[in-house]
């Protein structure tokens, strides 16, 4: 079979969909099918590392995404897929499914957490702003499509919450990631070093590690204020805060670390990616995100393959299977609740520390080894075949 992923951008600094697209390339190749992406990336000087073709098409609306080349070009190529995959909702890829694809072939839409409750309560003018595009355009993108694709079991169920006339077919397919690309003890240590080396780090020092983009939904705030809480009186290493800045926020954080007296315990190295992004991961204590909204968390994943123990808020939604896997701490996705997460770490015995590495090993692996995304994607569209849209 033959696919074609349409997302708004493909630069690992956007987030979890582009890294997770890439989890989902490589397992169509795998299983032996074909793909193609198309983006809204200005084409010149885009970082291309996708093993399939990447169509960038630009855009001459940044924000929302609206290209009348990536339209044409569908209308022209769309015929040449078995199988259309829709990364996120809202901008304009929702609308190009219903302009050139609706009743005419099959999609799926993965909304990428985007249908949250927690969006509405938390940026009230947003939704009013949000009503009258629902109600014209992306209620009928999701009511078109073949499957609307959720992470998890309470994504799904969250989802029609969110705005009136939510009316799809669902499916809940595996998600996570592939894990790092080799635990050979060569790469082991070729990992680390690049880790080190972005960083600055000193070798065998012990670190939490916070890797995610630094804005507001991820509770960076509350991170930072817990650490000063906790480390008055309880021992806890370096924190390392890695991630692309939104909107400024990383400055305003590093000014509360230095007024809270723990700017020399922070390390801001920025984003890591590559063999420094899975030393980071393999060589933490602990992966802390006390995020307030958090349909999936690929970090998390990442840090479980590592195995890596996690802290985590409740509002994470794969909370729950790292508590049954007992391969992390999950408190609320408050001050109390963030402290609480960093005292219960800092209070925990080392026996009972490598118990919880070999156990967020497993949970990865039964749980969140994404080699099943692509297996499920596929099976939607080979029963697909005779129904059009």
């Amino acid at each position: 079979m033959h696919f074609l992923d349409i997302i708004r951008t493909i630069r690992l600094e956007s987030g979890g969909p582009a890294e997770g697209l890439r989890r989902i390339i490589d397992g169509y190749l795998a299983e032996g099918h074909t793909a193609e992406v198309l983006s809204l990336d200005p084409p010149e000087g885009l970082p291309h590392d996708l093993p399939v073709p990447v169509h960038a098409m630009g855009t001459s609306l940044k924000g929302y995404g609206y290209s009348s080349k990536a339209r044409v070009w569908l209308r022209n190529n769309a015929h040449r897929f078995d199988g259309i995959v829709l990364q996120g909702i809202w901008q304009f890829p929702g609308l190009l499914a219903l302009l050139e694809l609706r009743r005419r072939h099959p999609y799926v839409v993965f909304t990428h957490g985007m249908l949250d409750p927690w969006f509405n309560r938390t940026y009230p003018l947003k939704f009013v702003k949000k009503m009258p595009y629902w109600m014209m355009i992306e209620r009928r993108v999701l009511e078109g499509a073949h499957r609307v694709l959720f992470t998890c079991l309470l994504e799904s169920q969250l989802a029609p919450q969110s705005f009136p006339l939510s009316h799809w077919t669902p499916a809940v397919v595996p998600y996570g990631t592939a894990g790092p690309p080799s635990e050979t003890q060569a790469d082991v240590a070729a990992d680390a070093e690049a880790f080190y080396a972005a960083t600055g780090l000193a070798p065998g020092r012990h670190y939490l590690l916070y890797a995610g983009r630094v804005q507001e939904k991820k509770g960076c705030d509350l991170l930072i204020r817990a650490y000063a809480a906790v480390a008055q009186e309880l021992t806890l290493p370096t924190l390392v805060m890695a991630g692309p800045d939104q909107g400024g926020l990383a400055s305003q954080l590093k000014a509360d670390a230095s007024a809270l007296g723990i700017e020399s315990r922070l390390l801001w190295p920025g984003m890591i990616t590559g063999r420094a992004k899975w030393g980071a991961f393999r060589g933490a204590e602990a992966f802390v995100l006390p995020s307030h909204q958090e349909n999936f968390g690929i970090a998390v994943a990442e840090a479980l393959s590592c195995g890596t123990p996690v802290l985590i808020s409740d509002q994470v939604n794969i909370h729950a299977d790292v508590t049954a896997c007992r391969a992390g701490y999950v408190e609320q996705d408050t001050l109390s609740g963030t402290m609480a997460l960093l005292r219960r770490w800092a209070q925990t015995s080392p026996e009972e520390r490598e118990r919880m590495r070999v156990q967020s090993k497993e949970c990865w692996r039964t749980k969140f080894d994404s080699a099943g995304t692509s297996r499920a994607i596929i099976d939607l569209f080979a029963t697909s075949s005779d129904t059009r849209f």
